[in-house]
Formats: C-alpha cells, structure tokens, sequence
C-alpha cells in the first residue's frame, strides 16, 4: 500500500509556497540556514528537485538522472521563485498521481515509485522552506505534524518513534538534536530499505560509511554498546572502495534496524559485489545487548533473499571460526552448507536454487 501520493504533495506546496510568500520582501542573497547555497539557489534547488524527480517517473530513468536543469530567467524575483516552486510542484503531483503502480525509478537514495518519490519531494520542500525562513527570521515555522509523520514512514524507517514528527525529520536530516540523540554528522533516506517481519535492512552507502568509520553513529540510533568494531570497520572499507572506484550500490553492509523501536542493533552484508563467477562474500556483527533475539537469523534470510534476487549472484560464501557456535547457528538456520575447513576457519556456502 501507497504511503504517500499527489495530495502529499499538494499540502506540502501549499503550506511552504504560503509562508515564503510572507518574506519574498527580503534579501534572497543571504546564506540559507546551515547551507552553502543562498536562500535564491535554495528555492530553484527545490523547484529542480520536484521536476526532477517528476521527469524520472515520467522518463521511467532506470540507470540515472534524466539530464536537465531548471534555470529561471534573468531577474526573477523571489516572489517569481516562490511561483515557480508552485507551479512545478503541481508537476510532479500530476506525475506521482498519473504514475503506475508497478512503475519503478532510480534514485541515489534507491528506486522508487510514485509515494517514493512524493514523499522525497515533501521532504525537500519541508526542509528547504525552514532553511529559507530561517535564515530570513522566521524561526517558529511548523508544518504539518501528520505530513512530516507520513514522510518519516515512507522514508526513514531508523527514525525513533515517540517524538514530535517535526522535531523527528529534522533530526533524521541532520538540523536538529531528539531526545538525547545527538544532531547527525551524516545522514540519507531509504526509498527502499530491505524488509523483514521485524527488521529494516538500511544501505551504508559512503557518506553514512565514511561517518560510522570515523566515530559517528552513521546516522542511526542505536542500542547500547553500538555501532561495534566490526560495524565500523566495514565502514572503512566501503569508503576504501569508493575512493578506488569499485564501490557498487547495493553491495556493502547494511545495518539492521529493529522496526519496533527503530533502533540499530548491528550490521550485516557483502564484502563485495559478485565475482566474475558470479560469487560474494556475507558477514555480520551483531551489538552484544542485541545477541539471542534472532535478528541475524532473520535479517541474513531477508537479505540473501534480496541478494539471489539479482540475476549477477550465482553463491554467498560466508567464514566462521571454529568456537563461534552462534554464527553457526545462524548460517545453519538460513540454509548455508558447511564448504570445507581450514585450522581457524569453517567456510559455507549457499547457491541459487
């Protein structure tokens, strides 16, 4: 079922276009808030992302951005923005209310339908008007609570629950501290996280590696004791692969968030994209206060399943030493063969079926 859709983003236009309206007397020249861009090159960002998003639906862009740019004219004055903002709204809401069901597009951020990609136009609207008002002396602004809580929904399943739905997406998009949760050094959505009964499987991509290496939560609220060694580790070496140029989306860790609480309870993926052979490596590291639950179990079944889903992968190998019986366990559970020994090792494996 559709979580967001066309009246989404009607509502988000209709509330962001009415308070930019309130400040188009001032100077768009000055610095948005907590951005590089001016508060003009923040409203034709805005208006370049609806259309944007509306051309990839529209184009069916399977592999890539459909190659265009808004530009307004010469001497367009912020109130001309704010029509702009409005009328290419309307664009992508005729896009994501005339798209099919089945239609899928790509993004950065994973590919996605017409509520992927109405709630990732809410989103930069939500986010892009506060950015200008603030900078512009409005620091009271507040939308919707029901759209921002429909946009954490569709978008960020590692979002807590519980908090105030506006305080919740600023703090997921890294403007604002939560409940204790320090503001976010890196951050990204998830238009299509892995899913399982009771987990979400959310793609370390190199920015969010590139934190978690480097001591930061990597964007995610976790249990205590996380993100382990292991988590950080794995970071490390997607940013390896991305500064060497072999980083392949989809094929790095993902770290697992309990869907209950939506808390990060550890990590788990491949140590590369499939082999000429059509082969890969899997592993995992679970937080200690997360152990017994059955979350690997469930987590490494939804995410081979992803996995054997791609036509490139043929077998996942995966490496356990001797004394490890949990791991055992878990590969056991899951379907994984023992494949041979070595005197610190037991190799398994699982093929398509």
């Amino acid at each position: 079922m559709a979580i967001m859709g066309a009246h989404d983003i009607d509502e988000a236009v209709r509330v962001t276009t009415s308070a930019l309206r309130a400040v188009t007397d001032q100077d768009w020249s000055v610095p948005a808030a907590g951005l590089e861009w001016s508060c003009y090159d923040t409203a034709v960002h805005l208006a370049g992302a609806f259309a944007g998003y509306a051309g990839q639906l529209t184009g069916r862009a399977t592999d890539g951005y459909v190659p265009f740019e808004i530009v307004p004219e010469e001497g367009t004055t912020p109130d001309g923005l704010v029509r702009v903002i409005e009328a290419i709204g309307g664009l992508l809401s005729a896009a994501v209310f005339r798209a099919p069901s089945g239609v899928r597009a790509w993004h950065t951020y994973g590919a996605a339908g017409g509520d992927g990609f109405a709630a990732m136009g809410v989103v930069e609207a939500l986010l892009h008007a506060r950015d200008i008002l603030r900078a512009l002396g409005v620091d009271d602004w507040q939308p919707p609570g029901r759209l921002c809580a429909r946009a954490l929904e569709r978008l960020f399943p590692q979002a807590p629950h519980g908090a105030d739905p506006w305080r919740t997406l600023l703090w997921a998009t890294g403007r604002g501290d939560l409940d204790g949760l320090p503001r976010l050094g890196a951050w990204r959505w998830y238009a299509e996280p892995v899913r399982s009964e009771h987990l979400f499987l959310c793609e370390v991509s190199p920015v969010v590696a590139a934190d978690l290496h480097g001591g930061g939560s990597g964007g995610f609220a976790w249990v205590e004791g996380g993100p382990e060694e292991g988590t950080r580790f794995a970071g490390g070496m997607v940013v390896k692969a991305s500064e060497a140029g072999t980083y392949r989306p989809g094929w790095g860790p993902y770290a697992i968030v309990r869907a209950s609480d939506r808390r990060a309870v550890g990590a788990m993926g491949f140590h590369a994209a499939p082999d000429p052979d059509g082969g890969a490596e899997i592993g995992y590291d679970l937080v200690k206060s997360a152990r017994g639950h059955g979350y690997a179990t469930e987590a490494l079944r939804a995410l081979t399943a992803w996995a054997f889903a791609r036509p490139e992968l043929k077998l996942l190998r995966a490496t356990v030493d001797h004394d490890n019986a949990p791991s055992h366990a878990v590969l056991t559970r899951a379907g994984f063969q023992q494949a041979g020994s070595s005197d610190e090792h037991v190799h398994y494996v699982l093929t398509r079926t």
